[in-house]
């Protein structure tokens, strides 16, 4: 793309009011960015009215500058890249939705972003510890069996799957709702590192934007859409995790949740999308196997079953959190060797303590 045509998108995209959906129908009538800029303001009123047709005749104050940070950026690394709709390395997945992005800027391997088989993996930002084990495990099976992960860098749930998929030996794809020459949240610039050399992140924002709340439900329709479906492992009723699962829906593709807690408010969203004919799953062979993806050697479970190495003692936790006086009514050990015990699986990183003096076992991988 030379500088000129860069430009003019950029142009297009920041002329106040236009957006992607009068961006589109200027594209459609004029072909490109370069095309639009060269009509008069009859033509443009003709095809988005004449309030936007006067925005068009005014550059846009920030224009210069973002084309000269835009350049800069594309010469200092060859990770660096600009993709618009026309563009034959975009995504195809996102071709197909009814929003996509007029523009995607990617740091990292292109490949990434044209894996044939990608698989969202969102949820809270604030999970129980596991559902943090659930997302780094189902994300490290997934890539050991050739799937490309895809998150949103966010806390919580979307880092344990990127540092899962990147275990696992696999790319993974973070759609961010910044521009890329910034990470948010800041704890994660160290995985942001490992993602671009593993993988790519990508976004729709120009370089500069700060992390603004409404960009972050925006760019979920970026990760449900470039995916062969959607994992929702932990998510309150509320959540953009949901949003996820909903574009994912109207899109036509599949949507899994992993089951929780009758007791943990994370746990609801995902029941609540598997009432809604979301497909409850416990395993990565499960979702392989409703996407026609498995083979008939299948890879270790995400949870194998390990009853027989039960003690009494995990036995009597079950998996919802539980106070200490409900295991001594439970187990009838005393108060010292209850506590000795439950250390020793604390240990063994076995069971995890909570908040309130409760205790919950954690699925082993």
């Amino acid at each position: 793309m030379t500088d000129a045509e860069l430009g003019a998108w950029l142009r297009l995209l920041a002329t106040p009011g236009v957006g992607n959906t009068h961006a589109r129908k200027l594209l459609a009538a004029f072909a490109s960015p370069q095309a639009v800029f060269q009509q008069n303001p009859a033509a443009w009123s003709a095809v988005v009215g004449p309030r936007l047709a006067e925005s068009l005749a005014a550059t846009p104050p920030e224009w210069a500058a973002q084309c000269e940070r835009t350049q800069t950026w594309l010469a200092s690394d060859s990770r660096h890249q600009v993709l618009t709709l026309g563009d034959p390395s975009y995504p195809a997945e996102l071709l197909q939705t009814e929003d996509p992005p007029l523009l995607l800027y990617l740091l990292g391997q292109a490949e990434a972003l044209r894996h044939p088989r990608k698989l969202a993996i969102v949820g809270s930002r604030n999970p129980t510890p596991q559902g943090i084990d659930n997302a780094r495990l189902f994300a490290h099976a997934l890539a050991e069996r050739g799937l490309c992960v895809v998150s949103g860098l966010a806390l919580g749930v979307d880092g344990a799957a990127h540092q899962g998929a990147l275990d696992g030996g696999g790319p993974t794809l973070a759609v961010v709702g910044t521009g890329l020459d910034r990470v948010y949240p800041r704890r994660h610039l160290a995985l942001a590192h490992r993602i671009a050399e593993q993988g790519a992140l990508i976004s729709e924002y120009p370089l500069g934007t700060p992390p603004l709340a409404p960009n972050f439900p925006k760019r979920n329709r970026v990760i449900a859409g470039l995916s062969m479906g959607t994992l929702v492992v932990e998510a309150a009723v509320q959540s953009g995790s949901l949003i996820t699962a909903h574009l994912a829906t109207e899109m036509g593709r599949e949507v899994f949740a992993i089951p929780g807690s009758i007791h943990a408010p994370q746990a609801r969203g995902c029941h609540a999308l598997i009432r809604q004919g979301a497909k409850l799953v416990e395993s990565a062979q499960d979702i392989l196997e409703d996407l026609r993806l498995a083979d008939p050697a299948p890879a270790t479970q995400v949870h194998p079953t390990r009853q027989e190495q039960d003690t009494p003692l995990l036995a009597a936790l079950g998996y919802d959190p539980v106070g200490l006086d409900a295991l001594q009514a439970r187990t009838g050990l005393d108060t010292a060797t209850l506590q000795a015990e439950l250390l020793t699986l604390e240990l063994e990183g076995r069971l995890q303590r909570l908040p309130g003096g409760l205790f919950q076992r954690l699925a082993q991988g």
